[in-house]
């Protein structure tokens, strides 16, 4: 589908609720969470959807019955996550989306019911508590950079070749740990493990002296497949229900001493940060990319012919306690080698069963030139070089107290469609 079939995106629209020309939710946008309106509790979390600095209620417009078009049942907009909706399939969520736009536009039937009546429909922002969008049953964490890989090569292989040589044959990934993915705004204890300082014969047990965050993308699994099976690359995308903004945690000096023969464990397992709100696809449209060009060529089952990327403007802020931010990262989605109809079709080319609510993270998203590297083992080089802030403070990796704020948004000359942001704060070990 093009970008101009969808209706929802079409950028003379205009919504009858106010939204700040600067806003990453026009109604352009429309993204779907999962909100509650008391703060201590997620016994009334439900669905919703983001236009500008307010939340609307699907469960109250069903209510009104101004869902009345959408031909399905609507207790799915009562749920605390968002797999039920989702199960509903591609053309559900579509017709959910153009619906509620409909709702949202000036001179609309929801418009003219809020002037009669007082529903309460929209929320202000500031006054809901937003949740875990889906229950993640799996995560699989890629890493899809050219830039970053070759990076982190050179850090650790400083005598050897940058990438290894199965790099540019196969996205590179591996199973995560699901249950210790949260919501943007949760505060995240330094972990703890074994690290063997460089001047030790043997390993210590130590909480984590090399903190750091990594800058990714996350898209979340629409559509379910059966044990055996395999997606192709041309179906890949309807198998997309969107993405989130992902920062995945990383302990550098656990995950050094632990990496050889097996991979990331607990240098990664400790917690990773998404950002509330899910884009979907559909409204990425207006701005697909090429992907870089893949020299040497892939094996057919990973070639592809439509634009799989999407230009994406990335930020990094740290921000020390009761201090202001410092942008220390800006790179781009675009950047990335490989895409992901590439990860999702070579994640199931060998049968593996996918379910809704899965998520893959993309892997550090580095750019070329030092301002656009993903993480602060780049940023540092290892602990090399050092970060001034703006208050003068310098940093080589997150120290406690330090909050790390992503952002994610497109932009054109018509319309901007943003992910909002994921935050997390880094408390003491406990």
């Amino acid at each position: 589908m093009s970008a101009h079939t969808f209706k929802a995106n079409n950028p003379a629209l205009k919504s009858f609720v106010e939204v700040k020309k600067d806003s990453d939710f026009p109604i352009q946008n429309l993204p779907f969470g999962i909100f509650s309106t008391s703060s201590d509790s997620t016994q009334d979390a439900r669905v919703g959807v983001r236009i500008g600095a307010f939340v609307v209620d699907l469960a109250e417009l069903s209510e009104l019955n101004l869902l009345n078009d959408l031909d399905f049942d609507h207790s799915v907009f009562y749920e605390n996550v968002l797999n039920p909706f989702i199960e509903l399939g591609q053309t559900n969520w579509r017709a959910t989306r153009e619906k509620v736009s409909e709702l949202l536009q000036i001179g609309s039937d929801l418009e003219k019911q809020l002037k009669d009546k007082n529903d309460k429909v929209l929320f202000p922002i500031e006054e809901v508590t937003m949740h875990m969008p889906v229950q993640v049953g799996d995560y699989t964490d890629f890493y899809s950079s050219i830039e970053h890989a070759t990076n982190v090569g050179k850090m650790f292989r400083p005598d050897g070749d940058a990438l290894l040589p199965n790099w540019k044959h196969i996205p590179v990934g591996y199973h995560g740990r699901a249950s210790s993915i949260v919501v943007s705004g949760t505060d995240i204890h330094r972990p703890k493990g074994q690290i063997k300082p460089n001047d030790a014969d043997s390993p210590i047990f130590s909480p984590c002296r090399l903190l750091d965050f990594e800058l990714e993308m996350a898209f979340i699994v629409g559509k379910s497949t059966s044990l055996g099976d395999s997606v192709s690359i041309e179906e890949a995308e309807n198998h997309i229900f969107g993405m989130v903004v992902f920062n995945d945690w990383s302990a550098r000096d656990i995950q050094k001493w632990e990496y050889v023969p097996l991979g990331p464990f607990l240098g990664k397992s400790f917690a990773s940060s998404i950002s509330p709100w899910v884009v979907m696809l559909d409204a990425l449209e207006p701005f697909r990319v090429a992907s870089p060009e893949q020299d040497p060529k892939v094996l057919d089952y990973l070639k592809y012919t439509k634009k799989h990327n999407f230009n994406i403007n990335l930020e990094v802020d740290l921000i020390p306690q009761n201090e202001e931010a410092t942008t220390i990262s800006k790179s781009n989605f675009k950047y990335l080698y490989w895409n992901m109809a590439q990860q999702l079709t070579h994640h199931t080319v060998n049968g593996c069963n996918i379910n809704v609510g899965d998520m893959c993270a993309s892997g550090t998203i580095s750019g070329k030139d030092e301002n656009s590297y993903g993480s602060m083992l780049e940023l540092s080089w290892g602990g090399k070089k050092t970060l001034t802030l703006k208050n003068g403070e310098e940093r080589k990796f997150i120290q406690d107290n330090d909050t790390i704020v992503m952002r994610g948004f497109c932009q054109n000359e018509n319309v901007r469609i943003g992910f909002g942001e994921v935050s997390g704060k880094i408390l003491p070990a406990k």
